[in-house]
């Protein structure tokens, strides 16, 4: 059943109710979670989720290993307190039980020993399952036969994203810390994934071949927080040289202007890509954040 053929069905149904329901009928269709549980009660989700509890017990609630030391020192210099937490691990609901426990907390406070305190800032350097959803459901095309590659790709959200919620026909995630290779690599085994996801240890500034061949590039904050500018700068200028085969598709968090005017870099060379229109406005639930939405931009390669 497509659009057209939905809205026909909902318009009969909704004409068969009696005047006197149907206002409420329209609150419970709005507020309800039963009609939320079922929207997200679909089995691609329920994969991912399954996979997101097994990572939150493998790992420390920041989801950071100790080797990560010049992302911990860049989070500490942020201009305001700022906590990591895994978008892909953690939901809103989540966090606020943690934060019941005491392991986690929203706020810091201004002067030692008062209540007077202010709102952390919490950074992700994963999506989450909605927006996961989002991007290979309504951001990107069919990706049938089509090559995807994650810059950074850390715990592999984008990987186990793309092989349940899209026909891509090679992942490969892009990762130099060990830890999080392994990781990704017992989930795919565990998963029967490693038929399309293959997870290389490596600088994606090794990966020219591999850049040239790629359909869809995924970068989600991947160098602010654990490259040096002068070194992101040259990651940026690797990208821009190898990133051209007609056609293919960047998707970046943040916008490709602001991740280059932190490095007070030089407009985009002209003619490189070109910004493509994304509609933020689909409903996925209750748990989903617009916001967050609205950070992911996509880009066809002229």
């Amino acid at each position: 059943m497509d659009l057209s053929e939905a809205q026909s069905e909902v318009k009969q149904l909704l004409s068969r109710v009696k005047p006197a329901e149907l206002r409420t009928l329209m609150k419970w269709i709005r507020d309800s979670d039963e009609l939320d549980e079922f929207l997200s009660n679909n089995k691609q989700k329920k994969i991912l989720e399954k996979i997101s509890e097994e990572l939150r017990d493998a790992l420390p609630p920041d989801a950071m290993f100790s080797s990560e030391s010049s992302a911990y020192t860049k989070i500490q210099q942020c201009s305001r307190p700022t906590a990591h937490v895994d978008s892909f691990l953690y939901d809103e609901d989540q966090v606020d039980s943690l934060c019941e426990e005491g392991t986690m907390s929203r706020s810091y406070c201004l002067s030692c020993g008062s209540y007077r305190t202010a709102p952390l800032d919490f950074i992700s350097h994963s999506f989450s399952i909605s927006e996961l959803q989002f991007l290979f459901e309504n951001v990107l095309p069919d990706l049938t036969g089509r090559t995807l590659v994650d810059v950074g790709s850390r715990l592999g959200a984008v990987l186990y994203g793309g092989y349940v919620f899209s026909s891509s026909s090679q992942i490969v995630g892009l990762e130099i810390t060990d830890e999080f290779v392994e990781l990704q690599n017992k989930i795919l085994q565990k998963y029967k994934m490693a038929d399309r996801i293959q997870v290389l240890h490596t600088d994606v500034r090794l990966q020219n071949v591999l850049l040239q061949n790629t359909d869809v590039l995924i970068m989600n904050n991947v160098f602010e927080f654990f490259m040096e500018p002068s070194e992101q700068v040259r990651a940026w200028r690797f990208i821009m040289e190898n990133l051209r085969k007609k056609g293919s598709l960047l998707v970046t968090v943040p916008s490709l202007q602001e991740s280059l005017n932190r490095l007070q870099q030089e407009a985009l060379p002209p003619g490189w890509v070109e910004e493509l229109p994304v509609d933020y406005d689909v409903y996925l639930g209750r748990d989903s954040d617009p916001d967050a939405l609205k950070e992911i931009h996509l880009y066809r390669v002229l």
